[in-house]
């Protein structure tokens, strides 16, 4: 990709799961409302919130981040599988999109609830424990790859290696015929 490309992919993928980890923080406060509040329209409110949140918001960035980190790093310097950095952003992505997934059958379930209930004396306490439990470690595992992201520790797969080893050997192999033409 040439550089403007690079700087719209990778502000897409930046904005992208940036939004996801906010909507996950979100998520998780609405959670926390349904389950420590003792109003009953308060509890009724953050369940249908987090379905609509979860479809309307969470799935379809999860996705994006997904499909721009993958564009991203096939356009970029850094490659899909040249540094583990990325591959482990990759796998972060790929189970937290697919645990997403299924989480929003639980989220489902809550809020259809909710929509009937008051959701009061416990109801369905254990997935609504579940709900808030998830998106916090939701929030953690998006932070981690942020951090890697801006950090990105050292180490290259045994690709990049090899890539990185053959870029050197014609960039030499160049360079000597560029001499000897001068």
């Amino acid at each position: 990709m040439n550089r403007r490309l690079r700087k719209i992919a990778l502000t897409a993928h930046v904005t992208s799961s940036v939004g996801w980890l906010g909507a996950v923080a979100v998520f998780l406060a609405l959670a926390v409302a349904g389950l420590a509040s003792g109003s009953a329209q308060t509890v009724r409110g953050a369940y249908l919130a987090m379905e609509v949140t979860g479809w309307f918001v969470l799935v379809p960035l999860s996705f994006a981040s997904l499909l721009t980190g993958l564009v991203q790093s096939l356009g970029s310097t850094w490659g899909l599988f040249r540094h583990y950095w990325v591959l482990f952003k990759l796998l972060i992505n790929v189970v937290a999109t697919v645990l997403l997934l299924v989480h929003m059958q639980v989220i489902g379930r809550v809020a259809d609830a909710a929509a009937v209930a008051s959701l009061a004396d416990g109801e369905l306490f254990g997935m609504r424990v579940q709900l808030l439990a998830d998106a916090a470690a939701a929030v953690l595992i998006l932070l981690v790859a942020v951090t890697l992201s801006v950090y990105k520790p050292k180490g290259m797969t045994r690709y990049g290696w090899r890539r990185q080893q053959e870029s050197r050997a014609g960039h030499t192999a160049l360079t000597r015929r560029e001499a000897r033409a001068s």
